[in-house]
């Protein structure tokens, strides 16, 4: 495979190169770094079957030239700032659903065949039916996000019917796990370091969400563009057969730093315009391949933590700028 990932030093995208890479497939990175780090393609950069280019999904001359020679596209850059959405509108327009366009044209314009895209399940809105199947009937779109990322499904499909390549659609839980960079994990475990002793949550806490490691996620992708061989489209839910509450995250992640802070709440069922409280998705059709998750959500939130430890210890270890200090979270 000449694999061609865009985000590739998010992430997900960085944690998908290292697994291309280690299965032996050439690939080439393409990421405008305007929020991924070049430091999680370490590893990858020391591969001779790695390339890093610097480019943005809108300049389309610049994509339509770094994707020649590439059979399989992993589309994983967007907006993922499902929270803010209502601040900016156009992001979403542009950094996802035109950035999609500009993904398919350079693919019909160079050959690509197949492209595996990184979708949500927040496209379901606020279903009325859980576990959430992918032919459950759309409700009225809750996000921005959510309404850019049901497009760009919109826009594959039709290229997959009227050009010839294979998609495979990912709609993703939200997904944890090392070198995680957004999300309620970081939001609280920041929180923490600041202020031992509280922790706000927006919300009422009771909002039931479903998450996946980022290694488990990479082993459906990989599993399903393998085992699947019919179908010009393919789309797969992706997450775990379990959920939590807001307030059982915050609480594993509290016990795993060693603290006991109050909780308060920002109040009512949603965090924010277009928060669902209520995401548990139907994974029988990822499942029948042979996939299941190694992890369980508490097990995916508490390495994620680990994670972010590390991360803090590191850049004390190196910088001496005054980051808060990591035994600061541990102590009572």
């Amino acid at each position: 495979m000449k694999a061609f990932v865009t985000g590739a030093a998010g992430f997900i995208g960085s944690n998908l190169v290292d697994r291309l890479l280690a299965l032996g497939h050439s690939v080439t990175g393409y990421d405008n770094l305007s929020t991924g780090s070049e430091s999680n393609l370490c590893d990858a950069r020391a591969s001779a079957k790695f390339e890093l280019i610097r480019g943005d999904l809108l300049d389309f001359a610049a994509l339509q030239d770094a994707m020649r020679g590439h059979d399989t596209v992993f589309h994983l850059a967007a907006n993922a700032d499902v929270r803010f959405g209502t601040d900016h509108p156009r992001r979403d327009l542009e950094q996802n659903t035109i950035a999609t366009f500009n993904v398919l044209e350079a693919m019909r314009h160079t050959g690509a065949e197949r492209i595996a895209f990184s979708s949500t399940g927040s496209i379901y809105g606020e279903p009325s039916v859980f576990p959430t199947p992918e032919d459950a009937p759309f409700p009225l779109q809750t996000s921005l996000y959510g309404a850019s990322k049901l497009a760009c499904e919109g826009l594959i499909q039709a290229y997959a019917e009227g050009f010839g390549i294979r998609g495979f659609i990912f709609r993703f839980v939200s997904i944890l796990g090392e070198r995680y960079s957004h999300g309620h994990v970081l939001d609280f475990y920041r929180q923490l370091l600041d202020h031992p002793d509280r922790l706000h949550i927006l919300g009422d806490g009771h909002q039931k969400k479903s998450y996946l490691h980022v290694g488990d996620c990479i082993d459906a992708l990989l599993m399903a563009m393998e085992k699947t061989a019919d179908g010009r489209v393919n789309i797969f839910n992706l997450g775990t057969a379990e959920y939590c509450e807001v307030r059982d995250s915050a609480g594993w992640i509290c016990a795993r730093l060693g603290l006991h802070p109050q909780f308060t709440f920002g109040g009512g069922p949603r965090g924010w315009i277009g928060d669902s409280p209520f995401i548990f998705l139907e994974t029988s059709r990822i499942r029948a391949l042979g996939w299941k998750p190694k992890l369980t959500i508490q097990q995916s939130v508490e390495r994620t933590i680990d994670f972010l430890q590390r991360q803090t210890s590191g850049a004390e270890a190196g910088s001496g700028d005054g980051v808060v200090r990591t035994d600061r979270v541990r102590g009572q």
